[in-house]
């Protein structure tokens, strides 16, 4: 069951949700707008944490937010000739990337048919060609990653509009103070959505319910020190039913 944001009829919203957690009064939070902000600010920071999770998870089955409505988290941009350096700070609907997955060029100005580059660590010493400023100019084959930005290996010679495209790992879509059905978009857990809030605001409260909540916690998010691994992730490992799991060769090494 999807959880909507705010619901002061039913009083089964997130934030209704949140003040049964810590011991509250129907209207502690949501009749007071600055306790609302506050909250509401530990409601995003929890799509953080859950997306930091469910992310490594999820394997080949891209993850993204299903508030993000008209658009898949794909970016498209203009080849110049003569740039080598791209930059981004968001998509094309201003979402903030995390990171980027992939990068696929169309190889000409006249090419319908994008091929996918090869990421480097420019770090690396046979990799000295993409830090080097030796001004070859023609196809690019290769990228590395720099801050906000990639750089290619070769200065493209030629221009092609949605010429690069990158697809990304992009933030949430966060609730705004003001929502009431909205929902978090994403399929699973949806109580840790009010559970994870309701744990920070008792743990800097040092509220008597704060020992409860932490195993609450615990057993969703898991722990990477101890390798336990929590509801979140093992939800998002099964999730790849289309795919087919095959049996491999594993190489021995006898010593």
């Amino acid at each position: 069951m999807s959880i909507q944001f705010s619901d002061l009829t039913n009083r089964k919203g997130i934030i209704q949700l949140i003040e049964k957690e810590i011991g509250a009064n129907f209207g502690d939070i949501s009749g007071n707008t600055n306790k609302l902000k506050d909250v509401t600010a530990d409601v995003n920071l929890a799509l953080d944490k859950y997306r930091s999770i469910a992310v490594p998870a999820s394997g080949t089955w891209e993850l993204d937010d299903s508030n993000h409505t008209g658009d898949y988290d794909v970016i498209y941009t203009t080849i110049t000739s003569g740039k080598r350096d791209y930059t981004w700070l968001t998509d094309e609907n201003g979402n903030s990337i995390l990171d980027v997955e992939k990068v696929l060029i169309l190889p000409s100005d006249t090419a319908t048919q994008y091929v996918e580059l090869e990421g480097v660590n420019e770090l690396l010493s046979e990799n000295v060609d993409i830090i080097d400023e030796n001004g070859a100019t023609g196809v690019p084959t290769r990228y590395a990653k720099r801050a906000n930005g990639l750089r290619f290996d070769t200065i493209p010679n030629y221009t092609k509009a949605r010429g690069l495209k990158l697809i990304v790992n992009r933030e949430s879509s966060y609730f705004a103070y003001t929502d009431t059905t909205k929902k978090p978009g994403y399929p699973y857990h949806q109580e840790y959505f009010f559970l994870r809030p309701s744990y920070d605001i008792a743990r800097r409260n040092n509220l008597a319910v704060l020992p409860r909540l932490e195993k609450l916690i615990l057993d969703l998010e898991g722990d990477p020190q101890s390798g336990r691994v929590g509801h979140i992730a093992r939800a998002y490992g099964y999730r790849e039913k289309d795919v087919r799991k095959g049996i491999t060769n594993k190489k021995i090494l006898y010593i």
